[in-house]
């Protein structure tokens, strides 16, 4: 296993939540690994291929949602997993969450509507209770692999798309490249146009974890199907926060 990973997660299942939440993960939890297939067939039904998800019809029809939520809960990450499988384990986790979040709440015009959308502690992971925040800053950014940011979705159109199949340990790399195609190929997320690259704010706010050894363009330009000068003027779109809502 990777011995940062190894690392990492050794520091999840000690230190999570801070000092006023549960630290040990009991052994009444599983050990072993998640299905992550009532996943899959929830996006293939409510999401279609742009992303965008029927959050009225998933409403009415909630009990699978929170079966898996309740699945990944009891089935909390060891350190004797690969990488891949604490990818698609937290990519997964966080998607669904913020599916929930919204679901919760629906009608909204905006995630941004709900107070402390990213701040509120209550997605239980094995004996700890993580905010949707913890679950990308302190373990998904930290697993070295910036392509999540086009995984995890925020339920907005700005946002890269839902994709309406789960992610697995088996196909991950496959997956991840996938998404990274499609979200730096989508011209209403990105446009390269007379030496000039408009990004999404995700390249701006996200930066430091895209040029680890490279320049931001550099880095596009592995997925960018007509590849754009290096040192081309970057500038950064509008991000819009409207609820990814197939109405």
């Amino acid at each position: 296993m990777n011995i940062v990973l190894h690392l990492l997660l050794g520091v999840f299942l000690l230190s999570c939540g801070g000092k006023k939440e549960k630290t040990v993960v009991q052994h009444a939890f599983s050990t072993s690994k998640p299905s992550h297939m009532v996943w899959d067939t929830i996006l293939n039904r409510y999401v279609d291929g742009d992303g965008n998800v029927n959050y009225a019809g998933l409403k009415e029809d909630s009990t699978q949602l929170d079966a898996y939520l309740d699945h990944l809960g009891q089935h909390p990450p060891s350190q004797t997993w690969s990488k891949e499988d604490s990818l698609a384990y937290f990519i997964n986790l966080y998607n669904a969450a913020t599916v929930k979040l919204i679901v919760d709440h629906y009608p909204v015009q905006s995630i941004k509507d709900i107070p402390n959308r990213w701040g509120k502690k209550w997605i239980q992971v094995g004996n700890n209770i993580l905010s949707l925040d913890r679950i990308e800053h302190d373990i998904l950014r930290k697993m070295d692999e910036p392509r999540i940011h086009f995984a995890i979705n925020c339920a907005s159109y700005s946002c890269p798309k839902l994709w309406n199949q789960a992610f697995i340990p088996e196909k991950m790399e496959q997956q991840l490249d996938q998404v990274a195609h499609d979200f730096v190929n989508d011209p209403t997320k990105n446009r390269f146009e007379n030496n000039e690259a408009k990004l999404s704010e995700i390249f701006k706010w996200y930066k430091r974890d895209f040029t680890k050894g490279t320049s931001l363009l550099e880095y596009i330009n592995q997925f960018l199907k007509n590849p754009i000068d290096a040192d081309a003027d970057i500038d950064y779109l509008d991000y819009d926060w409207s609820l990814n809502d197939a109405k």
